[in-house]
């Protein structure tokens, strides 16, 4: 049975369903992270640059404080799934939050955090795309499949 469980996180209802199947499926003496990674809005929001581009300048602020509310409901969520492995029996130290900044991509972040090898098993929820725009673009879920390796990868539908 795994004993170190990833589960990869976002605020959607897919994650959740991952967070609940871990809750529900697996030894409260594993240990959890969720995991999430976000956009470095940061350096953009701090620019000041005359060169940059006169609507992104006049629209700035108001998609810093996007991003500052999409951080605000992630946190939020993440709380709401740590405490709900916490109700299902799971150790409170046992149960961690990890956020990462974007460096390659999502799927490949995630990839490189498995590649470290602290991990028995990655959890993930499915997500909702299309056939074609999967097809086209691939999904997050399908390349933490077909890449992942050190760590067995389970996905919620």
């Amino acid at each position: 049975m795994a004993r170190k469980i990833l589960i990869a996180f976002d605020e959607s209802e897919n994650a959740m369903r991952a967070v609940d199947f871990v809750g529900t499926n697996m030894p409260g003496e594993s240990s959890v992270t969720l995991f999430h990674v976000v956009l470095d809005t940061e350096s953009i929001c701090s620019l000041h640059s005359p060169e940059l581009v006169p609507y992104f300048k006049s629209q700035q602020a108001a998609f810093c404080t996007l991003e500052d509310k999409k951080k605000e409901v992630v946190g939020a969520a993440m709380e709401s799934a740590r405490n709900a492995l916490i109700q299902c029996g799971f150790d409170a130290n046992s149960v961690t939050t990890k956020v990462v900044n974007r460096e390659k991509g999502i799927a490949r972040d995630i990839l490189a955090e498995i590649q470290k090898g602290e991990y028995d098993l990655v959890v993930l929820g499915k997500k909702g795309l299309s056939g074609i725009k999967e097809f086209i673009m691939g999904s997050i879920p399908q390349k933490i499949v077909q890449h992942a390796s050190g760590a067995s990868v389970l996905l919620v539908a």
